[in-house]
């Protein structure tokens, strides 16, 4: 119940923030450069090491390459039989293709879960998410943006992406069987604790509706597809066709569900993607997200 109370909290301060001006411009950009260069790598290292590594761990992993492949396939086509701009094409493949793994995730998944759902959680963000994000999320914004990116800066971006190089380390470290010690371990496992209200706080912050938009269109289409098409196909799959069950499944179905992630719609903007549907798509699609997830987690629970 706390972790609910904490999540609503650090989004209505987010929003108060904004609306008061206590807090400068910036503030959103150094509290997600907080949790992409400190908090997640904590997380990342705090879990990983401690994941003993089998055959299921393709089930968290599949979430998010799954959903991003068939978000290409659905608004690449869309958009040729459409005749959809690059620029709208690539917005809605990347913003509705990148779940919200983690900024929404991680309060979400321990409130509901604990400690035991985000050890999937970790799984599904970041060899998912994260590296979906890193390789093939800003592989199709430089191919569907007006410039160009070349093959080796974005190999650069990839590696440089620290995210990916802490998940690289906790890879190594499985691998080498070799464990953290404990003293550094517990800071970790206190830095990773940062990400929920400095993320919360962040996506309050970035709330913002603009009901006169051309763009709500789009915006139901992308939703629609993120929010129930999206985990709909991972429930049917996961439990029905490969018969899976338990919590690490539960998991993966309400991470598949998350509203947009917010780096996407960093990303998205970066390139000039439709900037203003990006922002659109993350400030409906979280409080949307908590109605449809609400709606998942009694599905998963009759």
């Amino acid at each position: 119940m706390s972790s609910i109370i904490l999540l609503f909290l650090c989004l209505f301060l987010g929003f108060i923030f904004k609306k008061t001006q206590i807090f400068p411009k910036e503030t959103v950009v150094v509290l997600n450069k907080f949790v992409i260069y400190i908090s997640i790598p904590a997380m990342a290292l705090h879990y990983l090491p401690k994941i003993e590594m089998s055959p299921k761990l393709l089930f968290p992993v599949g979430v998010a390459w799954l959903g991003f492949l068939i978000s290409f396939l659905l608004f690449s086509s869309l958009g040729k039989w459409l005749g959809w701009s690059k620029s709208l094409t690539g917005c809605m493949i990347l913003m509705s293709g990148l779940a919200n793994t983690s900024f929404v995730g991680i309060p979400v998944i321990e409130a509901l879960y604990g400690k035991e759902g985000l050890e999937t959680l970790v799984l599904v963000d970041l060899p998912g998410t994260f590296i979906m994000l890193s390789t093939a999320g800003v592989t199709v914004a430089a191919m569907y943006s007006r410039g160009s990116t070349s093959l080796k800066q974005i190999t650069r971006r990839i590696l440089r992406f620290p995210p990916f190089m802490a998940f690289s380390f906790g890879v190594l470290l499985i691998l080498l069987q070799l464990e953290v010690p404990e003293v550094v371990d517990s800071v970790f496992e206190k830095l990773s604790m940062t990400i929920s209200p400095l993320a919360l706080v962040s996506v309050g912050y970035q709330l913002n509706l603009e009901r006169r938009s051309k763009h709500w269109g789009f915006l139901i289409m992308g939703l629609s597809y993120q929010l129930i098409l999206w985990p709909l196909i991972i429930f049917i799959l996961y439990k029905g066709v490969f018969n899976q069950s338990g919590v690490n499944i539960n998991v993966c179905i309400l991470e598949a569900g998350m509203a947009p992630m917010i780096t996407a719609a960093i990303v998205s903007t970066a390139y000039g993607l439709k900037p203003k549907l990006s922002n659109m798509m993350v400030s409906i699609g979280i409080p949307a997200s908590f109605v449809t997830l609400g709606l998942w987690y009694w599905i998963l629970n009759m």
